[in-house]
């Protein structure tokens, strides 16, 4: 049975404004992207996926969309996309872009026709506008960044934002509101478009009557007040009906953030989303009962599951891994990736994630431009740590990022230059020349790899698993341990002494050839 392209994709996330600079404003654009075309097919993954391009203010680095069929100056134009969309499927890459249906931009039309409208008028309607007691807001929702989830306006009303001001939210029941999104999704996929990323897919509907919520329902927890209402499915079901009615199986994956397996599934069915982010395998500590219980748990419940070590929203797994044990986040970095191009389903690949890039801890807050570092007072640096500007060539900044002299818009660290892409092409025991020698493995066995694993007897803190002719052995202890006789190394994320593989290390086996 040949399976849909997504099923065992490697997805590669580029946060536009941080892969490359043809413009030379130091800022990341389309055309940036378009001229790294090869760098990515050479590093033999199957499809990109582009995070928010539109016009937008960048109160939340594009996540506040005023215009759903535009591309912003800043990245470029239309013609730029359309011409990315064709380099890409030439070069074999399936393209996926972000799409933000939870809220706009302050500066969206809707939202400015709102604004100039009364309360309990169809424009307003479109969005969630409240009144409150006295001075106090409607509930006591918070905001994920950081203060009260309402701001009220001169007349006295208060409208919802789950996230920045200028991020309002949309009132999902209003019918203009599912039907302008169905039109958006019409208008990207006849450019081309393989699919969508799903931007804050369990957020789209708020329980009625707007009820406070508990201290634990403000996070991100099952049919909350705030989040995972079943109401979404029906948007989703609408949404898969459109998808499927497209040739080339063209795929929805969702960002859901969620504090259930259970739930988690309830977005991938037949007639709904065909992925979704499996967060808590980027969540899991460095630990073999953990990680074994995460791969369990989403094997049992979720199908079609994905695997995510880092993303742009998240401290970049390296530096997570070295929080806890200082100086093995690098070999620990490289264990998860070969573990996780082991498993069966699709890999998502950070930018970054490739070059072993550490999470930059010490940007000075003077150019952190994160809403969460503003939202929480600084209390909370934010994520512009994992969005420093990639490093592609060259000893001093902007490492080939943007033209010579050009400062990007966040600074680069002086280490960087060890890490560029240009430093560790063609050296074998680089993070880059392993990543791609795993990868082009993972290609030459994906069609006898089936979809389940079979777990086998392991010491202690040790994972190990078989994949059909693929044997995965991963070491999370402290301790070098035995390699299973009997079996041909094909790669290991590091050096192996003897016949042993040593902590913090996994190995891809294969059963010697018979005599």
């Amino acid at each position: 049975m040949a399976f849909p392209w997504w099923r065992d994709a490697i997805v590669y996330e580029i946060y536009v404004r941080s892969f490359a600079d043809a413009s030379g404003d130091g800022v990341g654009d389309l055309p940036g992207v378009r001229s790294r075309l090869g760098y990515l097919a050479g590093l033999g993954v199957d499809a990109i996926w582009l995070t928010p391009f539109y016009p937008s203010p960048m109160a939340d680095g594009g996540y506040d969309v005023a215009d759903y069929r535009g591309v912003d100056p800043l990245f470029g134009d239309l013609a730029d996309f359309d011409a990315l969309v064709s380099d890409a499927h030439e070069r074999g890459l399936r393209v996926i872009v972000d799409i933000v249906p939870n809220h706009s931009s302050a500066e969206h039309p809707w939202f400015r026709r709102a604004l100039d409208a009364p309360p309990g008028s169809p424009e307003r309607d479109r969005y969630l506008f409240a009144t409150g007691s006295g001075d106090a807001p409607p509930n006591n929702w918070r905001s994920v960044f950081g203060g009260p989830a309402w701001s009220r306006l001169p007349g006295g009303e208060w409208y919802l934002h789950l996230f920045t001001r200028g991020q309002p939210d949309f009132n999902w029941r209003d019918p203009d509101v599912p039907a302008e999104f169905l039109d958006v999704l019409r208008f990207w996929l006849d450019r081309g478009v393989d699919g969508f990323r799903i931007d804050v897919a369990n957020g789209l509907f708020k329980a009625a009557g707007l009820p406070d919520a508990s201290p634990d329902e403000q996070g991100f927890k099952a049919e909350s007040p705030i989040w995972s209402r079943p109401e979404v499915h029906e948007v989703y079901r609408e949404w898969r009906k459109l998808l499927d009615s497209y040739r080339g199986d063209r795929v929805a994956v969702g960002e859901v953030w969620t504090d259930s397996v259970t739930d988690l599934a309830r977005y991938v069915r037949p007639d709904e989303l065909h992925q979704t982010f499996n967060f808590p395998w980027l969540l899991a500590p460095w630990s073999a009962t953990a990680l074994r219980k995460v791969i369990d748990d989403t094997l049992r419940t979720v199908p079609a599951p994905t695997w995510v070590l880092s993303n742009h929203d998240v401290v970049r797994h390296r530096t997570r891994y070295d929080e806890t044990h200082p100086g093995a986040g690098l070999p620990r970095a490289r264990a998860a990736m070969l573990t996780t191009l082991a498993l069966p389903g699709s890999a998502y690949l950070y930018q970054g994630d490739e070059l072993g890039l550490p999470e930059i801890l010490d940007l000075p807050d003077e150019v952190r431009q994160d809403p969460v570092f503003a939202g929480t007072g600084g209390e909370i640096k934010g994520r512009d740590g994992c969005r420093v500007p990639l490093p592609w060539s060259g000893t001093t900044e902007p490492y080939g990022f943007a033209p010579e002299s050009v400062r990007p818009w966040l600074p680069q660290p002086a280490e960087w230059a060890e890490l560029s892409v240009r430093r560790q092409e063609g050296d074998p025991d680089s993070t880059l020349e392993f990543h791609r020698t795993a990868i082009a493995l993972r290609r030459e066995l994906r069609g006898s790899l089936p979809t389940e694993i079979t777990w086998l007897d392991a010491p202690a803190n040790v994972l190990m698993f078989t994949r059909g002719p693929l044997t995965c052995v991963l070491n999370c202890g402290d301790q070098a341990v035995p390699l299973p006789p009997h079996h041909d190394l094909l790669i290991a994320s590091g050096p192996l002494p003897g016949e042993t593989l040593p902590p913090d290390t996994a190995a891809w086996l294969s059963p010697p050839p018979p005599h």
